[in-house]
């Protein structure tokens, strides 16, 4: 897919003032050697390299823009959620009026060199109707694109209540559409945080989708680790946070804070408004730089800072 490159590009020092208080997240990049040199034209897919998109890939002013437009250029992205999943979708809808940058556009269709993102392009999520319907309708999907290469699902609430064998179902069909398509990226993902304390379902399941991408070389975005920590790297996945980002400030075991709110309150100019589903403004900020995080190194950035 060929398109032509006509946007500007905001100042580097504009981009690092937006984003100061980010920064101290740190950098997100591959273990993995083997990966392609950034500004490569050639797609990462399964077995190129572990990687992991978390809370240290939220800091957008790190992603040099030649990465942005190499993912423009190459991906076409079919994505298959509901109600929570759309806080990636509401997150990069307005980014790019925050950075004042038609770059960071994307469309269903790719015109006017936007990022080519089939929003909802298959029905229900990785848990809804049930454990296995997503992969039906990804293959089905597959077979009317084949311009498809990247293949991006997420969960509602159905990690909460998962089993190990729920998860382990979900782990395999992946593995298999790996096999089946392999130029195409399946992008793995754990469920959203719901308040249990440590220990707890959610934390169990979510961390058995991390073992596995790490052990086999996969592609993980990881919602829940995102949604764990504010942009000054404060953490409160141990504090019975949810997905609203509502905590336990004071182990009494009731949320009674809520850290987004919070650190918008006091970092004014530094989020933008973009209306997520079931959680704060700032949520949905960091779920769309972690999500070109993810676009840019899918389209061959080796995860190395600008």
């Amino acid at each position: 897919m060929t398109k032509q490159t006509n946007k500007g590009w905001i100042g580097a020092v504009m981009a690092s003032a937006l984003f100061l208080a980010i920064a101290a997240m740190g950098s997100c990049g591959s273990d993995d050697p083997a990966s392609p040199d950034p500004g490569g034209q050639d797609t990462i897919v399964q077995g190129d390299t572990t990687m992991i998109i978390d809370h240290a890939c939220c800091d957008i002013s790190l992603i040099p823009r030649q990465a942005i437009q190499d993912a423009i250029d190459a991906l076409v992205i079919a994505y298959g959620h509901t109600s929570h999943g759309n806080q990636l979708i509401q997150g990069m809808n307005y980014l790019a009026d925050f950075l004042g940058d038609d770059l960071y556009n994307h469309s269903l269709d790719g015109a006017g060199n936007t990022l080519e993102l089939r929003d909802k392009a298959m029905p229900g999520d990785l848990g809804n109707p049930n454990w296995t319907q997503w992969e039906v309708e990804t293959r089905s999907y597959l077979a009317g694109h084949p311009e498809v290469n990247v293949i991006i699902w997420s969960w509602c609430g159905e990690v909460s209540y998962a089993t190990e064998e729920n998860i382990d179902t979900y782990l395999s069909l992946m593995n298999g559409l790996e096999n089946d398509y392999p130029e195409v990226s399946f992008v793995y993902m754990t469920g959203h945080l719901d308040g249990q304390p440590p220990g707890y379902t959610i934390h169990l399941r979510n961390q058995q989708i991390r073992d596995y991408c790490v052990a086999n070389d996969k592609i993980l975005y990881d919602f829940a680790d995102i949604e764990s920590y504010d942009p000054d790297g404060s953490y409160y996945a141990d504090k019975r946070a949810d997905d609203a980002c509502n905590y336990d400030s004071d182990g009494d075991a009731y949320r009674e804070s809520n850290w987004a709110l919070d650190w918008q309150a006091a970092h004014p100019g530094e989020w933008y408004e973009c209306d997520p589903d079931h959680t704060q403004h700032l949520n949905g900020n960091l779920k769309a730089y972690a999500a070109w995080w993810l676009w840019a190194r899918l389209g061959g950035w080796d995860g190395t800072p600008e």
